[in-house]
Parts: C-alpha cells; sequence; structure tokens
C-alpha cells in the first residue's frame, strides 16, 4: 500500500449513506480497512463553494475574482459592472461549451475513423451495418437507389463533416427534427451551423468585454447545445452504428460479480468504442488465450464500465462492472490486472488506487494523459498494438499476482441495447415498423408519457439512489422509461432493465411491457447515445397523435445525480429541442435572478423546454409527472378512454379513412 495515502479514520461517515450499489459499498469498507483514499472520502472531506456552486463568481479577468452575495445578488456588482446575470450566464455558457466540445470531439474522432474505413488507409474496421447507412443517408437527402455502399458512404461522410466545419447554413440533421421545433428555432435564430463556429463563438462572448445581455448569451448557449445533441454526438452515435453494428437487445450481466478470480480481468473505461472493438479481437485472439492459459489462466475476462462498458454491452453483450463512481473501488478487489482508459470521465484518483492494489492503468488517447498512468497510444490504423499489449501486461500481472483478492458476488442480469431502430421494429413489427402503437398508448392512456432518465452519478448524494427512487416512482405512475449512461448501470443493479420489472410499473404501462415483452426501462446506451431518444421523440411527432413538436409531446427528461458540463451540455440541448428537463444534485444559478427565470420559465413560452431542479426524487418523479399531464391535457388525452373490441364495420370505417 501507499502509505503516503491519506489514512482513513474511523470517525468518517457511515459507508451506507454514499452508495446504494452493495458491491461499491463493500470494496469502500475494504479500501477504508486497506488505509485506501478514494473519491467518496475527498467528497466528504472537502466542502463545496458555496459561491462558485451558485456561479455567483466570476474569474474572467484579472479585475476579479468577483464575488455576489447569493442571499442578495443585486446588492453588488463586478469590478467592470457585471450584473449576477451576466456572470451566471457566462458561467452557464462556458459549461455548455465545454460538455459541447467534449462531445463533438468525441464525433470528430468517429468521422475520421469512418473516412479512413471508406478511403481504404484503415484496414482493421469495416461496414457493418449498411442497412443503418442507408437510412442514415435517406435522413440527410443523399441517393442511394442503385449506389454502392462505399459511394454512399462517402457522401454520408461529405454531409458530416458540415457538423463540424461549417460556417453558414443549417446542420445537417435539422433535417430530422419536427417542422415546428425548427421553426421554433429559426424564428428565436438558434439552428446551428458547426461545432467549431458555435463553441468559438460561444467562448469569445464570454470574454471581459463581451456580451453582457442574458437573453442574448442563452441564444447561443442554445445554439451550441443543440450542435451538440444534433451534431457531434448524434454523428458520434450514427457512426458507431454503422461501423460496429445498430444494437439489439441482449441480455447482459452488471456489477463487480462479473470478474473472475481464475481469470485475467481486463477492464476498458471510457467513451470512445473503436477501443473496445479492438479489445474485443484482442481478447479473442488464440495466441492471446494460450498466453494466458500457461500463466496459469482459465481465460480472459474483458469487462465493461462506464460508457464504454455500455456500448460493449449493448453491442456484445459483454460484462459490465459499475458506472462512474465505481472507477476506483473496483480496483480494490485486486482482481483487475489491467484497466485501459481512453476519454471523459476519467478520475485522476484512479492511478494512485491502482498502485495500492498493484494494477497498472493505461492511457490510450492523446486528449487524456494522466500523471503516474502509463500511456501506449491507440492508433486506428494499427489498433492491435495497443490492445495486444494492454492484455499480455495484465497477462503479466496475473501471473505475477502477490495480495488477497476479494470479489464482491453481487451480479444483476438485464436486457439492454433498445435502439431507436430496434425499438420501431418491436412496436411494429418487421413489415410494419413503427411508433404508433407507442402513440396509441400513450393517447388510449396506458402509456401516461415518456421520460428520459440520463446521466451521471456523483460523490455529493448517494450513489444510484436518486436514479432508482425516481424510476421507480415513474413506472409505478405508468411513465415508460429511456436511459442512457451511468444511470442505466444504476437501474440495472436494481433490477429494472428486465421484463419481470414491469411487476413493479402500473397497471397500463404493465399491460404494454408485457405484450412487448419488454422491460419498462429502456436501456439505450452511452451518453452521447441520448440523440437515440432525441430520435425517438421526432419520430414520436411524426408518427401523430401528440402534437407537431417536441415541446408537444407528454414527455420530461431526468439528470438526477449529474456532475459534469456535458451533462449540462445534454440538459441544455433537451430544454433547447422543447423538453423539460429537471437536475438533481445542485444547479449553478441562483434562484429567482432574471436569468434564472429565463431558463426556468421564459423558455418555454417561446417553443421550447425549460430547466427544473430539486434534490429529491420524489419531488422530481412529481414535476415530471405534473408537466407530462399538462401536456396530455393540452393535447385532450388527459382522460382515459373507455377500451372497446372494434367490429367489421368500424374496422371498415377505420380503412376506408
Amino acid at each position: 500500500m501507499d502509505k503516503k495515502l491519506t489514512a482513513v479514520s474511523a470517525d468518517k461517515p457511515d459507508i451506507s449513506d454514499w452508495t446504494s450499489c452493495k458491491s461499491t459499498a463493500q470494496m469502500l469498507k475494504k479500501a477504508r480497512i486497506d488505509q485506501v483514499e478514494t473519491a467518496f472520502d475527498r467528497a466528504a472531506g472537502m466542502k463545496p463553494c458555496p459561491i462558485g456552486a451558485k456561479s455567483a463568481c466570476c474569474k474572467h479577468c484579472a479585475m476579479g475574482p468577483c464575488r455576489i452575495n447569493a442571499k442578495d445578488p443585486y446588492a453588488k456588482e463586478g469590478v467592470c459592472g457585471a450584473t449576477i446575470d451576466t456572470i451566471q450566464s457566462r458561467n452557464f455558457a462556458r459549461m455548455v461549451a465545454t460538455g459541447t466540445a467534449a462531445h463533438s470531439s468525441h464525433g470528430m474522432n468517429m468521422l475520421n475513423l469512418f473516412k479512413g474505413v471508406i478511403n481504404g488507409t484503415i484496414r482493421d474496421y469495416t461496414i457493418k451495418d449498411t442497412k443503418k447507412l442507408i437510412g442514415v443517408a435517406q435522413s440527410l437527402g443523399i441517393e442511394t437507389e442503385g449506389r454502392k455502399v462505399n459511394a454512399i458512404a462517402a457522401d454520408v461522410c461529405k454531409e458530416m463533416e458540415k457538423v463540424f466545419f461549417a460556417a453558414e447554413g443549417e446542420i445537417p440533421f435539422a433535417k430530422r427534427v419536427p417542422q415546428k421545433t425548427l421553426e421554433s428555432w429559426r424564428q428565436l435564430d438558434i439552428v446551428p451551423r458547426g461545432a467549431m463556429l458555435e463553441v468559438m463563438e460561444l467562448l469569445q462572448r464570454t470574454h471581459a468585454g463581451m456580451d453582457q445581455d442574458y437573453q442574448h448569451l442563452s441564444k447561443q448557449i442554445s445554439r451550441t447545445a443543440l450542435v451538440d445533441g444534433w451534431g457531434g454526438s448524434m454523428v458520434a452515435t450514427e457512426i458507431s452504428d454503422i461501423l460496429f453494428g445498430t444494437p439489439t437487445p441482449v441480455h447482459g450481466e452488471v456489477d463487480m460479480g462479473c470478474l473472475k478470480e481464475d481469470h485475467v480481468n481486463i477492464i476498458i473505461h471510457g467513451h470512445e468504442p473503436h477501443l473496445i472493438e479492438s479489445m474485443v479481437e484482442a481478447v479473442n485472439d488464440r495466441e492471446l488465450v494460450e498466453m494466458a492459459e500457461s500463466a496459469g489462466a482459465k481465460g480472459i475476462n474483458l469487462v465493461g464500465m462506464c460508457c464504454s462498458g455500455l456500448e460493449m454491452l449493448s453491442r456484445h453483450g459483454i460484462p459490465h462492472a459499475g458506472n462512474f463512481m465505481s472507477t476506483e473501488a473496483v480496483l480494490v478487489t485486486g482482481a483487475v490486472d489491467a484497466f485501459g482508459v481512453d476519454v471523459q470521465c476519467i478520475q485522476q484518483g484512479l492511478v494512485k488506487v491502482g498502485k495500492c492494489y498493484e494494477t497498472k492503468i493505461f492511457t490510450t488517447n492523446h486528449s487524456c494523459r494522466i500523471e503516474g498512468a502509463e500511456h501506449i497510444q491507440f492508433d486506428d490504423h494499427t489498433p492491435r498494438q495497443c490492445t495486444d499489449y494492454i492484455v499480455k501486461q495484465a497477462i503479466d500481472r496475473f501471473k505475477n499476482r502477490s495480495l488477497k483478492i476479494e470479489i464482491p458476488q453481487n451480479k444483476s442480469v438485464g436486457v439492454h441495447g433498445f435502439s431507436h431502430e430496434y425499438i420501431n421494429y418491436m412496436l411494429g413489427g418487421t413489415f410494419r415498423g413503427s411508433y404508433t402503437p407507442l402513440n396509441d398508448n400513450i393517447i388510449n392512456g396506458r402509456i401516461r408519457g415518456v421520460a428520459g432518465v440520463v446521466g451521471c452519478v456523483n460523490p455529493r448524494v448517494k450513489q444510484d439512489w436518486l436514479h432508482i427512487e425516481l424510476v421507480k416512482e415513474l413506472i409505478k405512475n405508468d411513465v415508460l422509461v429511456l436511459q442512457t449512461g451511468c444511470s442505466q448501470i444504476a437501474l440495472a443493479r436494481a433490477g429494472l432493465c428486465t421484463p419481470e420489472a414491469a411487476y413493479f410499473a402500473g397497471s397500463g404501462l404493465r399491460e404494454v411491457c408485457e405484450t412487448v415483452g419488454m422491460p419498462p426501462v429502456l436501456g439505450m446506451g452511452a451518453c452521447v447515445d441520448n440523440t437515440r431518444i432525441l430520435i425517438a421523440a421526432a419520430e414520436m411527432v411524426k408518427v401523430g397523435g401528440l402534437g407537431e413538436s417536441i415541446a408537444d409531446l407528454p414527455v420530461a427528461g431526468a439528470a438526477p445525480e449529474w456532475y459534469s458540463e456535458k451533462a449540462l451540455a445534454i440538459g441544455q440541448y433537451f430544454v433547447a429541442s422543447g423538453v423539460y428537463t429537471v437536475f438533481g444534485v445542485t444547479f449553478p444559478i441562483i434562484e429567482e435572478t432574471k436569468f434564472h427565470k429565463h431558463i426556468f420559465k421564459d423558455t418555454e413560452t417561446q417553443g421550447l423546454g425549460k430547466w427544473g431542479f430539486t434534490t429529491d426524487p420524489h419531488e422530481m418523479a412529481r414535476l415530471m409527472i405534473a408537466h407530462i399531464d399538462k401536456k396530455r391535457a393540452a393535447l385532450g388525452i388527459d382522460k382515459a378512454r373507455e377500451r372497446t373490441l372494434a367490429n367489421m364495420a368500424d374496422r371498415r370505417e377505420i380503412k376506408s379513412a
């Protein structure tokens, strides 16, 4: 053990207050005995700055930092005269810009990979889903009839480049946006162009002496967020599906019980799927498997974490060890022989914890290195050089294990991999795939509405608890839940991602779930895959009967335990798309300021959605259900319809209509 680490004293808070995950709790207790510090300990020992938490501090120039009293925010201004609304909107803008940049960088990496596959310079990957390619091409207005796959792919690639580089016009995927929603964007002048331009424009507006009108700045905030949801993130999801296959439901195991003491255990954590796909090949390479067996192992056990893990789970059914706040705890098992990461949500503390348990941490992406970790650059042209090396290092560590291993014996099996395309097929069948059954069941009242519950976990609150309590309350009230990211793993560990979980749903939702054979919670993938939810919402509008824009739909969104700037960008693009979106834990705005009123109330009158906030999951559910009911009333479907069996005369009338 590294004796320089802070010893965890006995008077620390009870671990049961830190997490709802039994495996994580077990490992935190072991870490406490071993005197190994984790993010939970650091969170307990560090109080957030109350001024910074409310974005009442401006440090954008050397005249400051300027701090505003949250209790009386209009009593004081910054040195330059900046009001609390200017300061808050600038801080909010910078968070959205950074989150958008992170997702857009991911999308551009996928685009570069796609381009290399098309032109033949990258040979380790191929187009696996031509049907998805053709569907994407058609949605972009690209001719597909009678054309070769590579020619279609080249045109798709050229169109997608505009997502990042366009300096004028409208983002290509605006073609997927419901017409009324798009008209609202045009009236507000928030239709995005290219990601590079929008992020640059937003950041330069937050510079000292620049944009000082919170309403004007909020438009650019929305425009930038929209280039994330309908741009960079959408590109990442669509190309991942084209190259690696569009997910379809698979049974997958979740939790630390997926680790195997008699196997070489390798964990991959991050966000970019090309590292994962190469690792899947490497761990199944006969030569490497034989090398592991020669070292005394029964095989090589590949396990995922966070969003990389969700990519593996959705496409391959590969087990998943846990979400963001379990990444340090899983190392405490002593069973992890190699831990490879690429980008986003990577905690620096992994290196110290890994050192304590003799697990090497490998960084693989030039954008994310950690002091003390070994860097093995992943190259799309020669991916196996990186992944084979990690496997060999893991085998060497297995051969030289010296610490006692303790693996929690907790494991949940659920159904994952509900892409938009599969939901379309699941509801309508092979020859009539459609969202019509979903809309019909919302109209007739069996399903009250749809909620997207997504996002991270945060050590400032009890891990997973907010997600679990919120979703239980939603499905009990007949709200179908769509999930992505760490939230999906929280619900999977709680057993809510199985068809049997329909038992906990209200009678209407339960009836639909039992008829279709689906869970009341549909896991749709990684955090960039929130775009699947956007596409689903657009399809609900297209099918008809639930209004003309996304803002008309009886839907709501939530990120109960968010922590990152990416989450704020995601929330903002849902709000700008027309969805009421509620966050938990904290929100970086002082209540009752003009900027707060603007994004929590005024944007809804502009044809968009609006923000909401509460730290109580039951209140969060109440707010979301109240919004869904408000939208049902506006659509005239708030009263339950009597269920009648149609006779032949009724059917002829429907057919003739």
